[in-house]
């Protein structure tokens, strides 16, 4: 057995890229996109197809000009979104732009744009996941957004606060950034940190423990990993998205896997219960320096990277 065979025992493994070979090739229950993601992917020959259907889209919507490259996007992001799910058996998720990370009116009506182009290619909303910035806005739409039935998977997640203001906001999913938080400590420190010391890993057994304490539907799916160690420690989350690179690494190395994250660690390790309005949310996830930091930073990251995208899209454009 694989430590990947194991691991999807106990976790649901998520892809997260927009290479629909890779896909293919791991059998993962669900899958993530990003903008930097379906940028890499658009780019390779065998997905031109997809990107000439997103274009031929574009132009017969009628738009010009920048409202024609952010109909090329949404397509594009649909167009593999679809793909991605004729070989998965689960969800997707797909990202609202960044821009958007500090506009709740904005965020729903983004989310309310990319559902309606999956519903015209007969895709259901309950395979969909809406990828959302954990900002106070940006969970604030996503509240909205589940009382109207569609699912959000909570993104750029650091703080405590942002998770448990998502709990109380009754979301889907929340993707706690294991790989980022690592990032950062490391470089405070100076030196390359232990597994059973790693922040990152700790975050998602906290935020895990007090979601299971509680009996909060919210799930938690870590994400942003940058070894193997950091996955199999957190064995046993409700779900992780995992690179191509570390399920690669992770089906090659046998090996069988313990729980990490249980109910009764939960009801071991999981911490009072505590309400955030916003006022106590800014508070809080302010006190934590790391991730006030990383969330700017992570908000500024995906910009650019949907404006790489929107420049590619142009640049397509203008050569059709």
């Amino acid at each position: 057995m694989s430590l990947l065979d194991s691991l999807k025992r106990h976790t649901v493994v998520v892809a997260d890229t927009g290479d629909i070979d890779a896909i293919r090739q791991h059998r993962p229950q669900d899958a993530t996109t990003n903008p930097s993601l379906l940028l890499k992917a658009a780019q390779q020959p065998a997905y031109r197809a997809l990107v000439d259907g997103a274009l031929a889209a574009a132009a017969a919507g009628g738009a010009s000009g920048a409202g024609r490259t952010e109909a090329f996007m949404d397509r594009l992001a649909v167009a593999f979104g679809c793909e991605i799910l004729k070989i998965i058996p689960g969800r997707v998720s797909t990202e609202v732009d960044a821009r958007h990370s500090f506009d709740t009116d904005a965020t729903i009506a983004k989310a309310h744009d990319l559902i309606a182009l999956y519903a015209a290619a007969g895709v259901p909303k309950e395979r969909v996941l809406i990828k959302i910035g954990s900002t106070w806005e940006g969970i604030r739409a996503a509240e909205v957004l589940e009382r109207e039935g569609i699912h959000c998977n909570l993104t750029l997640l650091f703080s405590f606060a942002q998770a448990v203001a998502c709990a109380e906001a009754g979301v889907t999913l929340i993707s706690p950034f294991v790989g980022r938080i690592y990032d950062y400590f490391r470089k405070v420190k100076g030196a390359e940190i232990p597994v059973d010391a790693d922040p990152g890993v700790e975050s998602v057994r906290r935020i895990y423990a007090y979601f299971k304490k509680h009996g909060y539907q919210t799930q938690v799916m870590g994400a942003s990993f940058r070894r193997v160690e950091q996955i199999t420690q957190l064995a046993g989350s409700d779900l992780l998205t995992i690179s191509p690179e570390l399920l690669a690494a992770l089906a090659a190395t046998p090996g069988d896997l313990t729980p990490a994250l249980t109910p009764e660690m939960a009801a071991r390790d999981g911490e009072p219960r505590i309400h955030l309005d916003e006022k106590s949310y800014r508070w809080l996830h302010n006190q934590d320096a790391m991730a006030v930091e990383k969330l700017s930073d992570g908000i500024r990251r995906f910009d650019q990277d949907a404006r790489a995208l929107e420049a590619w899209a142009a640049t397509v454009q203008s050569q059709a």
